[in-house]
């Protein structure tokens, strides 16, 4: 199996791989997706993912795209298909996160040069996604897991990317980085609420994954 290291050039990728976090947005509009992005950016957050459910979310994506700061990337979540790769491409997208394993939507990214991140729940899935060239793999749903079956997982699996989202607790994230995962996806409890309340969560959260794995 190759080195996930190799794989690791894409600078998306690196930012979630030095802060160990993507954000997740999924909102009722377009205008409340943009006021989160920019509150996430705002507390030096550098990848943050706005939910193809959110309506408008390409609008959103779009915007925040166009006024990242420089070193933050804005992904497209919910990617099910190639339409919607291409979509989110167009609409300025640097990285793809989807809840499934769809090899055709991870080589339609990497066509765009996008950085992408399928879902899985399995070992089996695990392995398929990482031979199918995927960046980062999430771990999905994270509820369904617990940071020491995932320990498990990894112990014959030690190079496979994994990153836990759905249901991660900001102030448990930490565990699932100590158990060997590279990222943690968190999204509703980190962006919900007003920009100073985002911006708290945010920094508590920086600093749990920072201080992991010491």
């Amino acid at each position: 199996m190759q080195s996930a290291g190799d794989r690791r050039t894409h600078p998306a990728v690196r930012t979630m791989m030095t802060q160990r976090l993507i954000a997740i947005i999924r909102t009722s509009s377009p205008e409340l997706a943009i006021t989160a992005g920019r509150a996430l950016f705002a507390a030096g957050l550098g990848a943050v993912e706005v939910a193809s459910t959110t309506p408008g979310a390409l609008d959103a994506i779009a915007v925040l795209a166009g006024e990242r700061p420089e070193g933050c990337w804005v992904g497209a979540g919910t990617v099910l298909d190639v339409a919607m790769a291409s979509d989110a491409d167009a609409a300025g997208a640097a990285f793809l996160v989807a809840p499934n394993l769809n090899p055709a939507v991870i080589a339609r990214g990497h066509a765009g040069g996008l950085a992408v991140i399928p879902g899985v729940f399995t070992p089996t899935e695990m392995v398929h996604a990482y031979q199918a060239g995927a960046d980062l793999i999430k771990v999905f749903p994270a509820t369904a897991w617990t940071p020491s079956a995932l320990k498990d997982v990894l112990a014959p699996l030690p190079r496979l990317p994994l990153v836990p989202t759905g249901g991660v607790r900001i102030d448990r994230a930490a565990d699932w980085i100590n158990a060997g995962a590279v990222a943690v996806g968190v999204g509703r409890e980190l962006t919900m609420g007003d920009s100073a309340e985002v911006s708290s969560r945010a920094h508590r959260l920086l600093a749990a994954l920072k201080a992991a794995g010491s």
